[in-house]
């Protein structure tokens, strides 16, 4: 069936609100841990989070569930077998660290002791992301109670990762070395979001990202200008320059090679963009701008989402304190960052930027290029059969019709798709007024409860219409 008759939708919806208040009591528990990945004295904290879910996991029902040690921080795993031999394997991805938070920096409660007011539930991770990962805890127990059955309808495995908001320098290894038990047939990445309360959408696509810093040295100390301007190559101008020169008179990024293999939008996706009830004035008032700007023949909604771009990040050089120092300054430096799309290869945009810098640097100036370590693109497709299931599910939850978006920030989802050789969906329910990262992050609750709904549908719609398709 498409689509979950009326009496399973009763089971479904009947099952999480009794079962509701004993979730949230045991989110509100894990909430409380701060495991806060990118400061070290919360190492422990990150550990203890793993050990919490892990427990928790098998509370659940799973009966494998595992934490695994890295380099860095620990990520969990949890595995729980079909019936049905011929079901597919489907992958849960999430991560249970945390951005740092304090009062201070203007929360109106303490981050990590939980908070609920007009429906909403306040504390650092309830959005990001830890509401999203435990969602499906009380998602598949309602699946299990709508159907019967005793095993789901796939086989589900979950990965919940430690590391995510330090930029996940380690999965990619992990992944690699446990991909045989990783093994999948789709994975649903539950680290996203929605375009609003009243509009909900799938993502179905997230841009990659590879930054660099250039330092540029002339002479080997500062030295006058009124001696030596204008004789001498400045670093600063030659960086100014390379700023300057970054962008062509219609927004777009003048780096040879840099559009290489880009995917373009097709006519249905900028269509599916232009449904959604976008207000470019509100929108430049949540940016604090006061207008838009970027490749010309684009909207905003495509910038953000599907068009590779190129930022200034930071740049310097010479003297910043009060009043003039006549100098040539010695070095120069420019921050830059690259956000990529479907089509386009990290190492070789780095290659582009790096023989770009190198044509243009002016004599008697040395330079010095680091590029870190890069974030590939992720696009699922839109005609994938296992999205199909994704949107099916969401819209029997909601009960209206799910649109789609894109995010213009970047996750590890690629390197699930490359070493696992499996498409990645997007399953969120997030809005953009949860405050990610921000002081007095949220999640809403009756969107939570949507979250867990979905996926309550989503493991029977997957069963039934991958055995349809494979």
């Amino acid at each position: 069936m498409s689509k979950p008759v009326d009496s399973a939708v009763s089971v479904v919806r009947t099952y999480i609100q009794d079962q509701r208040a004993a979730f949230l009591g045991d989110l509100t528990e894990w909430l409380r841990i701060p495991s806060v990945s990118a400061q070290p004295e919360h190492a422990a904290d990150v550990s203890r989070s793993a050990g919490w879910l892990a427990a928790k996991l098998a509370e659940t029902g799973f009966p494998v569930t595992e934490v695994w040690e890295t380099a860095g921080a620990p990520a969990v795993f949890a595995e729980w077998p079909s019936d049905t031999p011929e079901a597919p394997t489907v992958l849960v991805y999430g991560h249970h660290d945390v951005q740092p938070a304090a009062v201070a920096d203007g929360w109106h409660s303490d981050p990590f002791e939980p908070q609920t007011r007009d429906g909403r539930l306040y504390a650092r991770g309830a959005a990001d992301d830890k509401g999203q990962v435990f969602f499906h805890t009380l998602g598949v127990r309602a699946h299990l109670a709508a159907t019967g059955r005793t095993t789901p309808a796939v086989h589900l495995k979950l990965l919940i990762e430690g590391e995510e908001e330090s930029g996940s320098p380690n999965f990619r290894t992990l992944v690699e070395e446990r991909a045989e038990r990783l093994a999948a047939d789709a994975v649903i990445v539950s680290d996203t979001g929605m375009w609003s309360e009243t509009t909900p959408t799938v993502c179905t696509g997230m841009r990659g990202l590879a930054e660099c810093e250039i330092e540029l040295r002339g002479p080997d100390q500062d030295i006058h200008s009124g001696s030596f301007g204008g004789a001498v190559p400045n670093p600063a101008t030659a960086v100014a320059g390379l700023v300057a020169a970054l962008h062509d008179e219609d927004g777009r990024v003048a780096v040879p090679g840099f559009y290489d293999g880009v995917v373009p939008l097709t006519d249905e996706e900028r269509e599916l963009f232009a449904e959604l009830p976008f207000d470019e004035a509100r929108w430049l008032r949540t940016a604090k701008s006061y207008a838009t700007a970027g490749e010309s023949g684009h909207t905003v909604l495509e910038r953000i989402w599907a068009r590779p771009t190129a930022e200034v990040n930071g740049i310097g050089g010479g003297y910043q304190g009060e009043g003039t120092k006549t100098i040539i300054p010695a070095s120069a430096f420019v921050k830059l960052s690259f956000r990529l799309v479907e089509g386009q290869d990290p190492d070789q945009v780095a290659k582009a930027v790096t023989e770009w810098v190198a044509a243009r640097v002016p004599e008697g100036i040395r330079h010095r290029l680091d590029f870190g370590p890069a974030t590939r693109p992720c696009l699922t497709p839109l005609d994938h059969p296992a999205l199909r299931s994704v949107v099916r599910a969401m819209g029997t939850a909601f009960e209206q019709p799910v649109r789609f978006t894109r995010e213009g920030g970047s996750g590890p989802a690629a390197d699930l798709r490359d070493v696992l050789g499996a498409p990645v969906l997007f399953l969120g329910i997030s809005v953009p007024s949860d405050g990610w990262h921000a002081p007095n992050e949220k999640v809403e609750l009756d969107l939570l409860m949507k979250g867990v709904e979905t996926t309550a549908y989503l493991w029977g719609d997957l069963a039934e219409h991958w055995t349809d398709t494979h």
